[in-house]
């Protein structure tokens, strides 16, 4: 069973849907149990990280995914963003499960960085053209699996222990998209 935490921003009904369409079982939670009795959990979002984060602390969702260590964590667009330490969308702390930060998107085209955009990676499944909408990156790091050339290289999809990140939106990029997000589900992307 896969865990998409619904914590009342997000994306949420079109991850589940792109799940399931892969074959997988999902739920739609914000309960402990049900979130501690999955196999993988997805963390969704679309919008402010602050607003995001205070919506998991009012949850109480933080401390039951920081306690999580023996399973899957697949953060999807602000939810990758959500498990890194720190953002500079509201100078606020995030989950702190990747190591790294959140910062504006620095570069001479156009902010947002909004619509299709080639992924370049090492990985023989990563070479493919994917939906991103965001003002806000991970910084680079060791553990960047893939990135887009904006100007600038901005993380595309991030592996760090059991945690994965996807800053664009799977569930918006096609065929590609669900491959992508399948391969996570499957474990990852490390070589």
């Amino acid at each position: 069973m896969i865990a998409i935490i619904d914590y009342g921003l997000g994306n949420i009904k079109n991850v589940q849907r792109a799940v399931e369409h892969l074959g997988y079982k999902t739920i739609l939670t914000d309960k402990q149990s049900e979130i501690e009795a999955a196999d993988i959990i997805i963390l969704p979002g679309v919008g402010h990280f602050k607003d995001a984060m205070q919506a998991i602390q009012v949850r109480g969702l933080a401390s039951v995914l920081q306690s999580i260590t023996d399973k899957p964590i697949i953060g999807i667009c602000l939810g990758m963003q959500l498990l890194y330490d720190w953002s500079a969308e509201g100078n606020i702390e995030g989950l702190k499960l990747f190591p790294g930060n959140i910062v504006p998107i620095k570069t001479q085209y156009p902010v947002p960085h909004l619509g299709w955009n080639n992924l370049i990676s090492n990985h023989p499944q990563l070479a493919q053209d994917v939906y991103f909408v965001h003002s806000y990156q991970a910084e680079m790091s060791e553990h960047v699996v893939a990135f887009a050339e904006y100007g600038d290289p901005i993380p595309a999809i991030v592996q760090y222990k059991h945690y994965i990140g996807i800053q664009f939106h799977p569930e918006k990029s096609g065929a590609d998209g669900l491959t992508i997000l399948n391969q996570a589900l499957k474990g990852g992307f490390l070589l």
